[in-house]
């Protein structure tokens, strides 16, 4: 099937849809910082973890970080290498396999260290082990995703450190971005060494996590190589890993719905769609943010109250039962007509991962199209795929 990539016509049910030539211009300039500062960038499934296009990965990349055992799974199975693990707690009953599909397995405290760090070399001699780190410091705004927030649940303080550690801990994980500049991870740098680089001497790696947002437009990735190199610099024994995830798939391709209705109620016209806010962009309500729309100008949130119908502006509302699945307002240029395509820009990482069923609601396939807008369809989903969830 060919479509037109600027207006996606002829598509008539929901679709996310990855462009090719958009994720190869992440993976070049991901593999160019790599290679440039010779750590290791690596994908992280939380953000992305669309299996089917791990080829295209493969050719840049040469491994992944899970944060459960369906991903370390998935890492081995279907990327073809093990996985960098986190969690927050392990568990009894999957740690033992966790371990075996795992080249690194971090530990988010000391006591989980203390319970499973044996049993883990146990099954798994060749496993490097670290700790997660807290430095205390972190420029997130949003506090649903500040790790570092008073009374986080992820990482070790300082404090709480040993003076001189176990042979088998090898590597401290550090993560508090999120979709942050080159100057953040600058500022942040100078509170993760100077809390602790005094165990920098007792460790092999250092993974500083996600959240730099690399492939953004604006981004400083000069400045990043610049930062990553004078860290080698003074200290050139320590291997490095990022694990962003949103860098990989940043701008790479839309949702695209439709049309099915529109209503007014108190003078607020809602076009209602075929997708659904809580079930497939969950992040728009969670965060809350308004994702971008195509031929649309984005206004702030309360702008449909009360606008006049010949304005055309519309809040934006899924097709679920939850009476906040809705997301406003945006102004469009015409009166939206029934069925007509309701494009939402950059909509394939911490999307397609986050989907879930609720309502049964219909799921949008996933596609991937290549510059020339050859599309080919990677799933669709049916009441089947519905029905197996509920099992």
């Amino acid at each position: 099937m060919t479509v037109d990539l600027t207006t996606f016509a002829g598509i008539h049910r929901p679709i996310y849809i990855l462009e090719e030539s958009k994720l190869r211009r992440n993976l070049e300039l991901i593999q160019h910082v790599a290679k440039a500062t010779d750590v290791e960038i690596i994908l992280a499934f939380k953000a992305y973890a669309l299996w089917k296009t791990f080829p295209i990965f493969k050719e840049y990349i040469g491994a992944t970080t899970a944060s459960s055992l369906n991903e370390a799974k998935l890492a081995f199975y279907e990327f073809g290498s093990k996985a960098h693990t986190f969690s927050p707690a392990y568990t009894d009953y999957e740690i033992d396999e966790i371990a075996k599909y795992s080249s690194h397995l971090t530990f988010n405290s000391l006591s989980q260290y203390a319970r499973y760090a044996q049993r883990v070399k146990a099954g798994n001699p060749k496993i490097s082990i670290g700790l997660r780190v807290n430095p205390e410091y972190s420029e997130v705004g949003t506090d649903l995703y500040n790790p570092c927030a008073p009374g986080t649940r992820f990482g070790v303080t300082a404090d709480k450190l040993p003076v001189t550690f176990p042979n088998d801990v090898e590597g401290f994980h550090c993560h508090c971005h999120c979709e942050s500049g080159a100057d953040v991870f600058q500022r942040t740098l100078q509170h993760i060494e100077e809390k602790f680089s005094p165990w920098f001497s007792q460790l092999k790696w250092i993974n500083f996590g996600g959240g730099h947002l690399m492939t953004r437009s604006d981004y400083d990735v000069d400045l990043l190589i610049r930062i990553l190199e004078g860290f080698h610099d003074r200290y050139p024994h320590l291997q490095v890993i990022l694990e962003p995830g949103s860098a990989f798939a940043w701008q790479t391709g839309p949702l695209v719905s439709q049309v099915v209705d529109v209503v007014e109620d108190h003078g607020i016209q809602t076009a209602i769609l075929n997708v659904s806010f809580t079930c497939h962009m969950p992040d728009c309500l969670e965060m809350p943010y308004q994702p971008a729309v195509r031929n649309a100008k984005t206004l702030p949130m309360e702008a449909a109250n009360g606008a006049s119908l010949d304005a055309y502006i519309y809040r934006l509302g899924g097709n679920s039962c939850l009476s906040g699945d809705f997301m406003g307002s945006w102004q469009f240029d015409h009166q939206l007509q029934i069925g007509e395509n309701i494009i939402f820009e950059d909509m394939i990482h911490y999307t397609t991962v986050k989907t879930n069923t609720f309502n049964g609601i219909s799921h949008p396939a996933l596609g991937i199209a290549d510059d020339s807008g050859n599309l080919t369809i990677l799933r669709e989903y049916d009441y089947e795929d519905y029905k197996s969830r509920m099992d």
